[in-house]
This record gives C-alpha cells, sequence and structure tokens, in this order.
C-alpha cells in the first residue's frame, strides 16, 4: 500500500483578514464534501458531471463506506453531500445513511426520486439532520425530459408530492441553469413554494458528457445578465453552493462565499475510494489520492500535493490586471479546464467578455479521464444523447465498467 508521507512544513495562514482570506488557504477538515456511492443510474442525463450509467465493479463495499463515515465523524465533518449516479439505487444506501446520522454526520442527497415512495418519504421525515434534492431541470416536462429523459419530470414531481405529504420539511429543488430553463427561474420559485421546498441552482459545467453539449446548453451572456439580475433579487431565498461568483464581475456581489472552495473546503470521493479536488472536475488532472491505497481519506486531505499546490498562493495571470478579479477571483476552475484554456486565464462564461476572446484562439479540450455512459441507449434517452458523444471519438474508457447499469444491485 502505497501511503502518502506527511506534510513537513504545513502552509502558515495568515493571521487576521478575511473569512475567505484564511479558506483560501484551507482547513484541517473539509466543511463538507461531496461523495458519489455509485456509478449506476437509471437516467441518462445528457448534462451528468460524471458521464453516470454503469456500476463500476470496483465500488467501495458496505464496510468501506463506514469506515469512511467515521473517519468523517472524527474529522468533525459537519455533512456530506452524497450523490452518484442515483445514490438510491445501492441497496446499502439507506443503512448507510442511517450510519452517518447515527455518527454525527449530516447528510445531504440528491435523487432524481426513483426510490423516494411514500414509505421512504415517511422514513426520512422521522429522520434528523437529512436533507434531500430532487434533481429537476425544468419548470416544465418538455424542457426538464429534454436534457433528463421522458418521465424524468414526472418522477421528481412525485417524489416532491411524497415528501411533502409525508410531512418533510424543506426539501430542496436542485437545478442546473441551461440556456433553455434560465427563463423559468420564477417558474421554479413556483414550484418549490408549492412543495414547501427550497430552491437550489448550480451552474452547468463542461465536465463528464456536459462537455459533449456545454456549446448548445450554457447561457447565452445576456441570459447571464439575467440570472445576476433574478438572483440579487432572490438570492436570501435561494441556494447556489456559490456556483455563480464567476458572475460578481458585474459589480455587487451575490450572498455566499464567492470563492473556488476545491481541495480548501471542499473535495469530492468517488465510487471506488478516489479523492478528486472539485465535485465537478472528475479526471486524472484533478486526482489527489485514494482512501483505499493511500491511507484513508484524512491523510489524503491533508498531505495531497495537490491539495497543498492548491492552498498555496494562487496566480491569475492576465486575470490579476482586471479590476474585478477581487469579485470573481477568475471564475471557476473545472470550466477553465474542460473547455480547453488555462487554469490561470479568464472563465470561459466571464461577463466581461474575456472567456469568449479566449474560446475564439488556439485551445485543446482534455478526453475524458473515465466515462461511465451506457453501451447502448436507454428507454428513456434524453433528445440531446442523440448527438455525438466523447465515447464515439476516443478510446475507450480506462476503468472496467459492468455492461448493466444496475449490475450487482437489487432491483
Amino acid at each position: 500500500m502505497t501511503v502518502l508521507e506527511t506534510r513537513p512544513h504545513p502552509i502558515d495562514r495568515p493571521q487576521g483578514g478575511s473569512l475567505i482570506g484564511q479558506f483560501e488557504y484551507g482547513l484541517d477538515a473539509p466543511i463538507c464534501l461531496t461523495w458519489e456511492l455509485t456509478y449506476a443510474c437509471n437516467l441518462s442525463c445528457a448534462h451528468c458531471l460524471s458521464s453516470s450509467g454503469r456500476r463500476d465493479p470496483n465500488e467501495l463495499s458496505t464496510e468501506q463506506c463506514e469506515a469512511v463515515i467515521d473517519e468523517l465523524q472524527r474529522m468533525k465533518v459537519f455533512y456530506v453531500n452524497i450523490g452518484g449516479g442515483e445514490p438510491t439505487i445501492r441497496p446499502d444506501f439507506w443503512h448507510l445513511l442511517e450510519y452517518a446520522v447515527n455518527h454525527d454526520v449530516g447528510v445531504k442527497f440528491s435523487t432524481n426520486g426513483v426510490r423516494i415512495n411514500p414509505e421512504r418519504a415517511a422514513f426520512l421525515a422521522s429522520t434528523d439532520y437529512v436533507d434531500v434534492q430532487i434533481s429537476l431541470d425544468g419548470a416544465t416536462a418538455e424542457v426538464n425530459d429534454y436534457v433528463r429523459g421522458p418521465g424524468s419530470y414526472d418522477m421528481a414531481i412525485k417524489a416532491l408530492t411524497n415528501l411533502r405529504d409525508a410531512g418533510f420539511q424543506d426539501a430542496k429543488i436542485s437545478v442546473v441553469v441551461t440556456r433553455q430553463n434560465v427563463e423559468q427561474l420564477d417558474e421554479f420559485k413556483a414550484l418549490a413554494d408549492e412543495y414547501g421546498a427550497t430552491l437550489r441552482l448550480t451552474r452547468l459545467r463542461p465536465s463528464g458528457r456536459g462537455a459533449d453539449v456545454w456549446d448548445e446548453l450554457h447561457p447565452l451572456p445576456e441570459q447571464q445578465r439575467v440570472l445576476y439580475d433574478w438572483l440579487l433579487a432572490n438570492g436570501e431565498n435561494v441556494l447556489t453552493g456559490d456556483s455563480f461568483f464567476h458572475l460578481a464581475a458585474f459589480g455587487e456581489a451575490l450572498p455566499g462565499l464567492n470563492l473556488c472552495g476545491a481541495g480548501r473546503v471542499v473535495c469530492l470521493i468517488d465510487p471506488v475510494g478516489a479523492v478528486y479536488a472539485c465535485p465537478f472536475a472528475i479526471h486524472d488532472n484533478f486526482y489527489a489520492g485514494s482512501i483505499v491505497t493511500d491511507g484513508g481519506f484524512e491523510r489524503v486531505w491533508q498531505n495531497s500535493e495537490l491539495f497543498n499546490e492548491l492552498r498555496s498562493p494562487q496566480t491569475s495571470g492576465a486575470c490579476t490586471k482586471c479590476e474585478f478579479f477581487d469579485s470573481c477571483r477568475g471564475g471557476c476552475m473545472a470550466a477553465k479546464f474542460f473547455t480547453g484554456l488555462p487554469i490561470d486565464g479568464p472563465d470561459p462564461e466571464c461577463v466581461q467578455g474575456y472567456g469568449e476572446s479566449a474560446l475564439e484562439g488556439s485551445r485543446t479540450v482534455p478526453p475524458a479521464s473515465q466515462d461511465h455512459s451506457r453501451r447502448s441507449p436507454a428507454r428513456n434517452q434524453p433528445v440531446m444523447l442523440t448527438l455525438a458523444r466523447r465515447e464515439d471519438l476516443v478510446a475507450p474508457p480506462v476503468s472496467a465498467c459492468a455492461e448493466g447499469p444496475l449490475a450487482g444491485f437489487i432491483p
């Protein structure tokens, strides 16, 4: 087993200063982290950042997952965002949820709603420290099902109905903002109000299958302004997870940290125990280590060479000369990388227009380092997946996956 060496010279944080300034140097434990429990999924969303569909045969066992939770408890991690794939497909999901809560680790899990029946909704309503996010990318079936597949809208609404009827308090409706749904923000908010939920908006990243459809889905420049104005007016009652700090270059900062927390305050664990700096960048370039071969999560978090680099003072090239740099901090690392732009360059959706000119220049879009998409079309295939996919253009994925999307799982 290869074990990461203990960091010999911890980074000296500056004394005093802003909270953001402190966070940029990293924390001894993440505030929260994202944990993709499985790559298996009953849907094939066109913009899936983890290219999910088929489960990986090397998925962490129940015992290994329990050991991760034990570490998070010792590190005093406040909560974990559980996703996938579709996490509820794992037969041990409900056990792991209870195990985490019983070990003082709060759980926020994202689901398309496939397993949120009345009985599960009642269980969730009776459980403390659990938050449920229902993914919905259109306020109407027409818009949602275009990227998530026929029937997915009705499935999500049924899950929201079951949660509301069971008395679950404050579910989340999680929306990836796209060119097609950015004009539906008021409708999304009305849906959230109808189901006693909170609206959560996140940014579309060009990673996973999202790389293949980003050009068609990402909001246009004028729509970025619509989104910004709407968030300024409604942001106190809408969650964003700091997805839109690049919009701060319009002027006033949005509510939140407005900081890229990759490797500093957040990270991702994938289904086989690989740790990545950013929940939106499951790629070899952002690989920090393995909880299986590198001595556990805490050792990776505290001693990874990549994390140490991210926690060191950063330069942002030409962006540092921009008058808005202190507001947007150069934008999203993942968005730059997956569009072939330099990490120290402008965000591809820079609202001052620098991203557009950078995209017109010479650049090389990196190939995917893994892909768990299904080999054959799903019955609820999104319209967008009729487009050419990355797997049609490059060699097969690096990691071996079971052919069946639910291989090894109990239906």
